[in-house]
């Protein structure tokens, strides 16, 4: 068994990412970008009226001024404005020559000879200048980001239409054991429906992964060992629930190595999930998920999802909090790693959920985050400070 941070520092190592492949800016959202990505202009490309009013020169305030023209958006000056003289101008609009402030339309009369006056007693420029925002070849995103909308915006405005990102990871799922049936079946005797799966199908397709379901495999030699080499061949990653333990039906880590992967551990001090697997064969790799879904769903969060980032070569951002418990948690054992789920107060304080263990998965249908007990800790008490990782 080893501790957590190991088996961390051994997925991160054990990652390859995968190569790039161009796609439209419009579908890049959730995608991981592959090049970095400089601007083409300055922005703003030019002077610009950061509200509607009247383009002059501050040192005529407070007038009366003279109007030249009016400027929309979208149409460059005419003219150039002089002493006691100004330009009607639009937001957005282009600042003319000999302008060095827009005064507000609302903090403006018109004198009877129809030229404009300064009711205010101070201004500020109200000017966006020439490329305050970015400079023409300025970086504006950096390879091994997460693309969102936001990226998007940015993508656009630079005129970056085509897109260098990482292939998504290709993601074969299997579930393990006689006991299991698919969930649109009524369990028999000692039987259970398996659901494990499709929450794993589900936190995949949640990184942007491609998945592709095989089904369940049978607790016989043969038959795992031809799906493990079958989803070996046509994925990036295996995900396995079940059959990774100690039993004597438990056939995942004998398959594994026949079908030529390496296993780099096998169990790891963490509740839930001790007995998880990590395995690699040249460019594919395996996790081997025990069968309670609460320990397949955290470890998959632990350990699995920060993989799949690395893959397509991002640093996966967990957000994770110290936070005070609002109400005590205690624990019999101490000598591993715990999660649990907890939710929040209105206080933003820390409120474990009722959680029966490993095979209890609706406790964290209610989850919003997971607490993390470090190893010895056997209680937390109201008002502690603790550390819960968000969900």
């Amino acid at each position: 068994m080893i501790l957590f941070e190991q088996a961390f520092a051994l997925v991160a190592e054990a990652a390859q990412i995968l190569p790039a492949e161009h796609i439209s800016f419009t579908g890049c959202k959730g995608r991981i970008l592959a090049e970095d990505v400089f601007s083409d202009i300055d922005m703003p490309p030019f002077d610009k009226s950061a509200m509607d009013g009247f383009a002059c020169r501050r040192e005529d305030l407070p007038g009366p001024f003279l109007i030249l023209e009016t400027i929309p958006a979208g149409q460059s000056p005419t003219l150039a404005v002089g002493p006691g003289q100004c330009s009607r101008i639009m937001t957005g609009s282009q600042l003319p020559d000999g302008a060095n402030c827009v005064i507000k339309v609302e903090e403006t009369r018109l004198t009877e000879d129809g030229k404009i006056h300064f009711t205010g007693e101070k201004t500020n420029d109200n000017i966006c200048f020439k490329a305050e925002d970015v400079r023409k070849g300025q970086l504006v995103i950096k390879s091994g980001e997460l693309l969102t909308a936001a990226h998007l915006a940015v993508l656009a405005s630079v005129g970056c239409t085509t897109v260098a990102v990482s292939r998504a990871v290709k993601v074969g799922i299997l579930s393990t054991g006689d006991e299991l049936v698919e969930p649109q079946h009524v369990p028999g005797p000692a039987q259970i429906r398996n659901s494990n799966a499709y929450q794993m199908i589900a936190q995949a397709e949640s990184c942007g992964c491609v998945t592709k379901y095989y089904g369940i495999a049978p607790d016989e030699e043969s038959g795992l060992l031809a799906m493990i080499q079958m989803a070996m061949q046509e994925n990036d990653l295996i995900l396995l629930s079940g059959g990774v333990s100690m039993g004597d039906y438990d056939l995942v880590p004998p398959m594994l190595e026949k079908a030529g992967f390496n296993i780099r551990f096998n169990r790891i001090a963490v509740m839930p999930g001790s007995p998880t697997l990590f395995a690699v064969k040249d460019a594919c790799y395996c996790f081997g998920l025990p069968g309670n879904p609460v320990s397949s769903y955290v470890q998959f969060e632990l350990l699995a999802k920060p993989l799949i980032y690395r893959l397509m070569g991002h640093e996966l951002k967990t957000i994770v909090a110290r936070l005070p418990m609002g109400a005590p948690f205690h624990r019999k054992k101490a000598n591993r790693l715990s999660f649990v789920p907890v939710t929040f107060n209105h206080k933003g304080e820390i409120l474990p959920l009722e959680y029966h263990g490993s095979a209890h998965i609706h406790a964290y249908a209610d989850a919003s985050g997971m607490l993390r007990v470090p190893i010895d800790n056997y209680e937390l008490k109201t008002g502690e400070l603790a550390d819960v990782r968000f969900l």
